[in-house]
């Protein structure tokens, strides 16, 4: 019996991972492409270390270290580019196409982001938008390059 009672909790275990990875993959918003060196996800108060295939959520930071980089893709095929020193908050995101739902907003507070718009911009290119402390960038083009020096936040 007690052989019985460990399968079943064993099953409960595996069912409950199952559930919660298929949750994180469902409701991802994106996913880590690419790690150079040292970068970080922040989720829920959370640090975790960037590895690639990692899914990313409404409200996840990600931090690169002084030497770092990381890639990253969205489900409509935007492609994002972090360079050194950089933190990237996802603001916003909604992709339905068949239901005309289509956001994608991102606060850069420090560092690069080198930009390469997907179908969000390509169908609804006032969509898209990634503020910066000393302004805002409305993508009406296909990339971009963006730079928050700290100087500029003095």
């Amino acid at each position: 019996m007690a052989h019985f009672r460990f399968r079943g909790g064993l099953l409960a275990l595996v069912l409950a991972c199952t559930t919660f990875g298929t949750w994180a993959q469902e409701s991802a918003v994106g996913y880590i492409k690419s790690v150079q060196a040292q970068a970080s996800v922040v989720a829920g108060g959370q640090t975790l270390e960037a590895r690639p295939g990692m899914p990313l959520q409404l409200g996840n930071t990600i931090r690169t270290g002084p030497n770092a980089s990381v890639g990253v893709t969205f489900k409509d095929n935007t492609t994002m580019a972090l360079g050194p020193g950089t933190e990237l908050v996802i603001d916003e995101y909604l992709f339905s196409p068949q239901k005309g739902d289509l956001k994608l907003a991102a606060s850069l507070t420090r560092g690069t982001l080198y930009y390469i718009s997907g179908v969000i911009a390509k169908l609804k290119p006032e969509s898209v938008s990634v503020r910066t402390p000393t302004g805002l960038i409305g993508v009406r083009g296909t990339q971009f390059l963006a730079k928050v020096d700290p100087k500029d936040q003095e």
